[in-house]
């Protein structure tokens, strides 16, 4: 007899087991449970340790705590402003407690005399006694076990947790017999002392111990990061494959001229990257690498370099920006960097030929464009530099080497895919992703996982460290006016940031506006004050800007425009409003526009005065530390993670017990397994049950998006 394959579970209709009929299987399927291996993987909630449980008698009045207890009453009355108040008494034979529920009348029916009850709530002193108000209520009808699971309920499916654990008992009674596949190669599951699938299954749906549940979320939990990770490996092996990119040589002159003509010495961090990313352009297939720099790390140098190599082995290579304002910004610099460097061209009569750099936006039009598009098809522009217009129909390149895209988190997969597409004799151009938001490792092994990490983790020499301080509240707040006045009276300038108001670019503003009449005439009055914003034309935007970079403004109050790629090295001083309103990454990259020069530079993070001193996690991180990786490793922990496939496609691939945050080593493990088991057998030949998984629990669009993104 075979064991069941999770797809023979997937065959099996819940309508099979006992007690679904018809209503049942309609209420299962509300909550996306059709068949026995949904319902396997609908995992309890939260367990319920009977012998560990809080009493009555031990609750701690102001403190949130579990409880089972027995319903003793049940009454319902009409408040006099009409709403519906229940009250019922509960007890546990080591006290009893009054609970009231506002506004949920149907409590009434649902908590009868005699039920047990599982409440999870904070408890207060009523009238002498013991009382919750709108605690969190878990029926568990009359399951005995030392630990109880208790499932997610859904009201509208009228589906309770005593109901969903009786199906899953009968489903794992049946499955005993034959059990599960374990498709996960047994060495791998010694190495790392992992149980079997039929005995997680068990263990995490009736365990006889905490620690048993544990061990079993631990399987569970690495089999589904194991399956993105295979999925992820199989791409990364196959482009290896079948791609063929370029082969660039990358000793050559060029490059060497680039690093000769620049005033500082590459920080050892730059160097190995730049090493890392030249064994990749001279292989044969294409390069797929992501770029992580903290802000201020130097990315711009290293992208530079990966686009001379290409240049340098007669291809052309272009650079992506998200907006048009930092597509001029990096146009700029990378001109700013390359102006006396020249090509060896010994076609040439000089032995050398210019450099031939060119911007391509939507605001490059008639006959300028019309000369870029020329450049770029005949081969004659060397480098482009662009948003995604550069991946118009319209655009077509000569031979495109290389491609640098900048902040990847802004930029579609459909728009990477097109702007490979666009090469001649099929060679794939060499990819570098840039992110200026560090990415946590884990997240990054899981998000970019078909993507190789380079990681700049050091400042060039010359940058000074940012000081940051928390001003709580108005007290505090005139001291950060006093400072933009003294270092105004230095000469040097200051940023003040608005807050962020939703969704609503108008209300955004207004609030600007008000903020810089505000400060001109008071806080700041006699210093010279600019407003940036998102609704000004390019044109004005821009003169504000000039304005600002050549000194003619001492304070620019601005919304958060100016986030990336504004580089003003006299600027010292950022003030960021409402600070608790933004997330971390964005106060991060916000605080990195100051502290680009020699001067030492302070951010400020302004915030109503919070009641008794209580701290808000995300300032106290900022001020804590000016490392991004170790604040992307705090952001996670406070947001927790979103969903990893498409949006457009939550459900089955998402996952459901696996937390990149909790898992960091798990994910580790999985990762190394999967190229473990893909390099021993690329076509997993050899490991069917796997395949059949993968196909299984990733749609074609979940694997194209695991891939791309």
């Amino acid at each position: 007899m075979t064991a069941l394959t999770l797809r023979d579970l997937a065959d099996i209709d819940v309508a099979r087991l006992k007690g679904v009929g018809e209503k049942k299987q309609a209420s299962l399927a509300a909550i996306d449970v059709s068949n026995l291996l949904d319902l396997l993987t609908t995992y309890p909630r939260r367990w319920v340790d009977r012998t560990n449980e809080a009493r009555l008698a031990d609750l701690v009045p102001g403190e949130e705590a579990l409880v089972l207890v027995t319903v003793r009453s049940v009454s319902k009355r009409m408040t006099r402003n009409r709403r519906t108040m229940v009250n019922v008494n509960v007890g546990d034979g080591s006290g009893r407690m009054d609970l009231v529920f506002f506004n949920q009348p149907w409590r009434e029916r649902q908590l009868r005399v005699g039920l047990q009850i599982a409440l999870f709530g904070k408890a207060d002193i009523y009238r002498g006694g013991l009382q919750m108000s709108n605690p969190v209520v878990d029926l568990i009808g009359d399951r005995t076990g030392r630990i109880v699971p208790i499932y997610p309920q859904s009201e509208k499916a009228q589906i309770n947790t005593w109901e969903m654990a009786g199906w899953i008992e009968e489903t794992l009674r049946r499955c005993r017999e034959r059990g599960i596949t374990d498709s996960v190669p047994s060495s791998v599951l010694q190495r790392l002392g992992l149980m079997s699938r039929y005995d997680a299954f068990t263990n995490i749906h009736l365990p006889e111990s905490i620690k048993d549940k544990e061990n079993a979320r631990r399987r569970l939990a690495f089999d589904e990061l194991l399956r993105v990770q295979l999925v992820l490996v199989l791409r990364k092996r196959k482009m290896e494959r079948d791609e063929r990119g370029f082969g660039h040589s990358v000793d050559g002159d060029l490059v060497r001229r680039f690093y000769e003509a620049l005033p500082f010495p590459l920080t050892g961090a730059q160097e190995r990257v730049i090493e890392e990313i030249n064994t990749d352009l001279a292989a044969p297939h294409p390069m797929h690498r992501l770029l992580q720099g903290d802000v201020g790390s130097g990315k711009t140098i290293v992208a530079v370099a990966t686009m001379l190599a290409a240049v340098q082995s007669s291809n052309q290579a272009a650079l992506m920006a998200p907006t048009e304002v930092l597509a001029e910004q990096h146009a700029t610099g990378v001109r700013a960097l390359l102006a006396d460097v020249s090509v060896p061209d010994s076609g040439n009569l000089f032995g050398d030929r210019p450099l031939r750099i060119e911007l391509l936006t939507n605001r490059v039009t008639g006959a300028d464009r019309k000369e870029v598009l020329l450049g770029l098809g005949d081969g004659s522009v060397d480098i482009v530099i662009g948003t995604h217009a550069l991946i118009q129909e319209a655009v077509d390149f000569s031979s495109l080497g290389a491609v640098v895209v900048d902040e990847q988190h802004r930029f579609g997969v459909e728009q990477r895919a097109a702007l490979r597409a666009k090469t001649v004799d099929s060679a794939v151009p060499d990819m570098l992703v840039m992110t200026a938001t560090p990415i946590p490792r884990t997240a990054a092994m899981t998000v970019y996982g078909d993507l190789d990490v380079s990681v700049l983790d050091e400042l060039p020499p010359g940058r000074t460290p940012i000081k940051t301080h928390w001003a709580n509240g108005p007290l505090m707040e005139t001291g950060v006016w006093a400072e933009v006045r003294d270092q105004a009276s230095e000469g040097r300038q200051a940023y003040v940031v608005c807050p962020l108001i939703g969704e609503s670019e108008k209300l955004e503003v207004a609030s600007a506006e008000e903020t810089l009449e505000r400060l001109a005439h008071d806080e700041l009055s006699g210093l010279r004050l600019g407003l940036l914003h998102g609704r000004l034309s390019a044109s004005d935007k821009e003169a504000t800007m000039e304005s600002f970079r050549s000194g003619d403004l001492d304070v620019l109050v601005a919304t958060t425009v100016i986030e990336v790629g504004v580089d003003v090295p006299n600027a010292t001083v950022m003030v960021i409003l409402d600070a608790d309103r933004f997330g971390i990454a964005q106060l991060h990259q916000l605080r990195g526009r100051v502290g680009r020069g020699e001067h030492e530079s302070t951010c400020w993070l302004v915030t109503q005065q919070h009641e008794d001193g209580d701290g808000n996690t995300r300032i106290e991180a900022l001020v804590a530390t000016t490392d991004g990786f170790e604040l992307a490793e705090v952001d996670l922990d406070l947001r927790g993670e979103g969903t990893l496939m498409s949006t457009s496609q939550k459900g089955r691939s998402d996952l459901k017990l696996a937390s990149l945050r909790r898992d960091r080593k798990l994910v580790e493990l999985a990762r190394q397994a999967a190229f473990e088991i893909v390099d021993s057998d690329p076509d997993l030949a050899g490991h069917l049950d796997l395949g059949d998984e993968l196909q299984l629990i990733f749609s074609e669009s979940d694997e194209e998006f695991l891939s791309k993104s």
